[in-house]
């Protein structure tokens, strides 16, 4: 059975929306960890926002580098009752039956399940305890307000797995659902 993994970039205070703010703190560290992340992934989860906009940003990168090359050649599934289509490479739309077509790509065999970005898909992973692994790396700026990881009434028990810090003053902290 494979881990279902949520992978996202946080402030100090919990905010993971629009994480232009990150920028100032990538660098050759971080990015490794993002590359190996994606590399031993064996599938990548995306609700329809996320979804559409990797969809427009990463196919024209095809050939540029060995990350971008696995973004389009990776299963992707998006969670979407609104999308009738996926055009990108590799693509399936799940639109009913969210939480059993999710436990029956768990239940196969191959790599990690990534979800990357997708704040309202990842509420819904959490709701259904469908969450095995939080990669969260915590970026060194409070922005004070948007969309929360946790938003309100979240709760969730984690056991500390793993952590990483870099250079640039961010870290990845590596939590599994206990």
């Amino acid at each position: 059975m494979r881990k279902l993994t949520v992978t996202e970039f946080v402030s100090l205070d919990g905010v993971m929306a629009a994480p232009k703010w990150s920028i100032p703190y990538w660098c050759d560290e971080l990015a490794k960890f993002k590359y190996t992340e994606l590399m031993a992934g064996g599938a990548l989860l995306l609700g329809r926002k996320t979804y559409e906009t990797y969809a427009r940003a990463w196919p024209p990168r095809a050939g540029v580098d060995g990350y971008a090359d696995r973004m389009n050649s990776i299963p992707k599934y998006v969670v979407s009752t609104t999308l009738t289509q996926a055009n990108w490479n590799n693509s399936t739309v799940i639109g009913k039956d969210i939480t059993a077509a999710i436990r029956e790509l768990k239940a196969q065999p191959g790599g990690d399940i990534l979800v990357f970005g997708s704040g309202k898909l990842v509420v819904y992973l959490m709701q259904h305890d469908l969450v095995d692994e939080y990669h969260l790396l915590v970026y060194p700026v409070v922005l004070g307000h948007g969309q929360r990881l946790f938003p309100a009434g979240s709760r969730a028990n984690l056991q500390r797995v793993a952590s990483q810090s870099f250079a640039s003053g961010a870290m990845a902290l590596v939590y599994q659902s206990a």
